[in-house]
């Protein structure tokens, strides 16, 4: 018989990667930071590389110690209440995100255009300067002040990035593991951006997708409390209307779009050139605006629009007052049977505990939470 080959258990392969992980960064960094070289095809994100050589322009140095600094009293009131309306709408979202990664050891962190700290939620242990830092209103974190961040590579590139330790530029901050994206107001421009940070925590690409879908959210929320008289919902034929993901426009009473969502300013080409200019539904809509009120008046408000380009897509016209009725019904919280929920996330604990062989250390780090939870999830004493 044949020796075979021996099963790696996983939390065995799971320490293997994270090991590598860790060895391939700080190889990238030594190249880059030390040497002065490129770090290799595959070694690094992109955006990641090209930050480093910014902040090393700006004549910051990765040994230097960082000092996070708040900006002025009479900088705070003004970002206060410029960042009002985007603290507003945000607020629901990162409350659902606090309740959504509380045994992560992330927290979230929303900050304006200049990566400044407007709001914040999780479980933040302010007993712990690393975490305190970071989460005070009116932290300067933009790329400038602390380097390489999820924070500062948001506000530069405009898109979603995942950093992970020793991919922060500064040695104090590779701390951290974060996820970032960016949020673009009505007008399409970037206002802020929606951060999930976690310190000496597991490694969480996933979270990249999730800070995605929740600054979607924030940002269709914004478009909502823009004022106008329809919300103009769009897919391409064949996908379901009516989630996040949908592009949405708003439409004042004669037709001009008083604002639209990154996706729709993706499907609707004429949307991006116009970001700082006036646009009237029928300049970017191969049919007139009017029959776009009229199908708001049938009960599921459902058309076909024929784009200038040729292609076509499929519409979902909803007027003002029956959206507000529409987004209270949606607000209610749904009938879900708790125990159900608690004893699946029992089992899911249970059976990490047991693919560790009872030792409770081993399934925290593979699950990404304290022993101390596991502990109390599983009734069991410490």
């Amino acid at each position: 018989m044949k020796n075979a080959i021996p099963a790696i258990a996983p939390n065995d392969a799971f320490s293997a990667h994270a090991a590598a992980r860790l060895n391939s960064i700080a190889l990238a960094r030594r190249a880059v930071l030390q040497e002065r070289t490129l770090a290799g095809a595959g070694a690094l994100p992109p955006w990641v590389e090209s930050s480093w050589q910014r902040c090393l322009a700006l004549g910051l140095r990765p040994q230097q110690r960082v000092v996070f600094d708040s900006i002025s009293e009479q900088q705070m009131r003004h970002t206060v209440q410029a960042n009002q309306t985007l603290v507003q709408a945000a607020r629901p979202v990162l409350e659902k995100l606090g309740r959504a990664i509380a045994d992560t050891r992330y927290f979230a962190i929303l900050t304006n255009a200049d990566g400044v700290v407007v709001d914040v939620s999780g479980a933040i242990d302010r007993s712990d300067p690393r975490a305190d830092n970071i989460t005070r209103i009116g932290t300067d974190l933009s790329e400038r002040s602390v380097g390489t961040t999820a924070i500062g590579a948001a506000l530069t590139d405009r898109q979603p990035v995942w950093l992970h330790r020793g991919e922060h530029f500064f040695a104090d901050t590779s701390v951290y593991s974060c996820a970032g994206a960016p949020l673009f107001g009505p007008d399409g421009r970037c206002i802020g951006m929606l951060d999930l940070t976690g310190i000496d925590a597991v490694e969480r690409p996933e979270l990249k997708h999730l800070v995605s879908q929740s600054a979607q959210k924030i940002e269709n929320a914004l478009l909502r409390r823009q004022p106008h008289r329809l919300l103009l919902r769009l897919n391409w034929p064949g996908n379901a209307l009516g989630s996040e993901a949908d592009g949405i426009l708003g439409l004042d009473a004669d037709g001009w779009i008083t604002g639209a969502n990154q996706i729709a300013r993706q499907m609707v080409p004429n949307l991006v050139a116009a970001e700082r200019a006036s646009v009237h539904a029928n300049d970017v809509f191969g049919m007139a605006c009017d029959l776009l009120f009229d199908a708001a008046q049938r009960s599921d408000g459902a058309l076909e629009i024929p784009l200038w380009t040729g292609l076509r897509l499929q519409a979902q016209a909803v007027e003002r007052a029956h959206e507000e009725r529409s987004l209270a019904s949606a607000a209610r919280p749904p009938l879900a049977d708790a125990r159900t929920l608690k004893d699946i996330e029992t089992t899911l604990i249970r059976q990490a505990v047991e693919q560790a062989r009872g030792n409770v250390a081993q399934a925290a780090l593979a699950l990404g939470i304290s022993r101390a939870t596991v502990y109390r999830k599983l009734g069991r004493p410490k």
